[in-house]
């Protein structure tokens, strides 16, 4: 399978977050080990996150060390996501037990 360009958000994907106290979040492991594994499978790993976008306040050094402390494997990390209450999009899955299916198809 040709490497595959995938964005991930973080908040309520990777970690459960209450609010914005990000600081706080708890990682989810597994969701973490499934992203990772698309990394080391030789896909383009972006995390994209809203963190900041409605408040203004700049949340990339607590992002970044974050990944770092859960072994989240990445090439960027990208901040300015949109605030949105939905997304539609014909290539979103909102289940990450579902990406394996995914790319499986668009192979």
């Amino acid at each position: 399978m040709a490497s595959k360009e995938i964005y991930v958000d973080i908040d309520k994907t990777i970690c459960k977050t209450d609010g914005m106290n990000y600081e706080e979040a708890i990682p989810i492991e597994e969701n973490i080990r499934v992203i990772n594994n698309l990394y080391e499978k030789g896909h383009n790993i972006t995390y994209w996150t809203a963190r900041g976008t409605k408040s203004g306040i700049n949340f990339f050094e607590v992002t970044e060390q974050q990944l770092r402390n859960w072994g989240a494997k990445y090439h960027s990390l990208k901040m300015g996501k949109p605030a949105y209450d939905l997304l539609i999009d014909d290539k979103a899955i909102n289940n990450i037990s579902e990406i394996e299916l995914f790319l499986n198809l668009l192979s």
